[in-house]
């Protein structure tokens, strides 16, 4: 069931995520990782990308989101 505001607030959170095998990995894997401990997950804004290069290879790939809940 998808939560949503019609009178209350929006809790705002960063976090990071971080993956050997690409950018959207370490996205579901930082979603996944905070909905373990966060219910009602409602959005999520992508703030960052970046990119660990060794040997002229990607070698670490990291994903900072905003993700926003309602506040119970």
């Amino acid at each position: 069931m998808t939560e949503t505001l019609e009178n209350g607030a929006i809790k705002i959170i960063e976090i990071m995520g971080v993956s050997t095998t690409g950018f959207e990995d370490a996205l579901d894997r930082a979603v996944a990782k905070a909905a373990e401990s966060i219910k009602g997950i409602t959005t999520l804004e992508i703030t960052r990308q970046t990119a660990t290069v060794r040997d002229g290879k990607v070698t670490r790939y990291e994903v900072a989101a905003k993700l926003s809940f309602v506040v119970r």
